[in-house]
């Protein structure tokens, strides 16, 4: 831990918040910055933010990250030397349906983040980036690896993720700043995103109604407990590289769970079971995420703790509190 605040875009996001209360724990001052925008309820988004209000040391800033002129003047008036870039537009399948919102957000945004770094002194930039930018790979026997091909993303959203890191990469040789880009694997907990396949099915599973199952049910994903993504986030914000350094590094459970097994475990802990329809894949997914994580363990330590079970056990517990049931 140094000195002077550290700037968390996408603060009223799902990993933004827990982010920033895991820093202010330990006694760092948190600027958040977030835009609220009604990609999901944000009623939600609100609620996030209102765990972080009024803690001492955090300061919640209402800004679009693609303002690079508003980006700017928060970086230099701010003093930060450290930021944690997790802002942008999320999901696969809304990439399909609204592709300039990505435009605008991720790749904008992330130019701006890039622009308000490099002028203002920066010492680390830790962004996020996705495990979608692997593409569409069957499951091996182990898992992908950091420096694997990404160059078949299968949907703008992963394009967009793998044009951050090329962005970052050239910034970071161009101007000497370190810079870490993290590719998550599958997030899920408490105050997860509406979006995500398990909130979704838990909303029609506790409503009565048939879940959608795609890809038949073939598909397996490498399920991430918030709390070890954060752990993750945090090693590698105190592991900077190098100056002019950039890597890149897998967060994920190195666990991955077929998509029924996930079903069968979440059913158990809410109680209920689910009417199930079998779907076709849909465009820009993909059939398996599996995340190698000996890079980001090698730097940090990291050793994801919470199983799925165990996880999926706590959403269902923190559910009635935000949702009324």
């Amino acid at each position: 831990m140094t000195g002077g605040p550290v700037i968390v875009t996408g603060a009223a996001g799902f990993i933004g918040m827990h982010v920033a209360e895991r820093l202010l724990d330990r006694g760092e001052t948190v600027i958040g910055v977030d835009v609220f925008n009604d990609y999901y309820d944000p009623a939600l988004k609100a609620a996030r933010a209102a765990r972080l209000d009024g803690r001492p040391g955090f300061t919640m800033v209402r800004m679009d990250i693609a303002d690079d002129a508003a980006m700017m003047e928060l970086v230099r008036s701010s003093g930060a030397k450290r930021i944690v870039h997790l802002a942008a537009q999320a999901g696969v399948r809304y990439s399909i349906e609204n592709p300039f919102a990505y435009q605008r957000s991720n790749l904008a945004g992330h130019l701006s983040v890039l622009e308000a770094a490099r002028h203002n002194d920066v010492t680390h930039l830790v962004y996020a980036s996705s495990s979608s930018v692997y593409g569409d790979r069957p499951l091996a026997g182990a898992g992908f690896k950091e420096t694997d091909p990404v160059d078949a993303p299968v949907s703008l959203y992963a394009a967009t993720k793998r044009a951050n890191e090329l962005m970052s990469i050239s910034y970071a040789k161009l101007y000497k700043f370190p810079m870490s880009g993290l590719r998550f694997f599958t997030v899920y907990g408490p105050w997860g995103r509406p979006d995500m396949a398990y909130y979704g099915f838990t909303q029609k599973i506790l409503n009565g109604e048939p879940i959608e199952v795609y890809g038949e049910g073939r598909m397996a994903r490498d399920f991430t407990y918030i709390d070890d993504i954060v752990d993750g986030i945090v090693g590698v914000l105190d592991h900077p590289p190098a100056a002019g350094g950039h890597e890149i590094y897998n967060i994920g459970d190195n666990d991955p769970v077929g998509l029924m097994d996930m079903i069968t475990t979440l059913e158990a802990a809410i109680g209920r079971e689910a009417t199930k329809i079998m779907r076709p894949m849909q465009p820009g997914d993909v059939t398996a995420t599996y995340a190698d994580i000996d890079k980001l363990t090698a730097l940090t330590g990291y050793k994801p703790k919470v199983k799925l079970k165990e996880g999926l056990g706590r959403f269902a517990e923190w559910w009635p509190g935000f949702h009324g049931r």
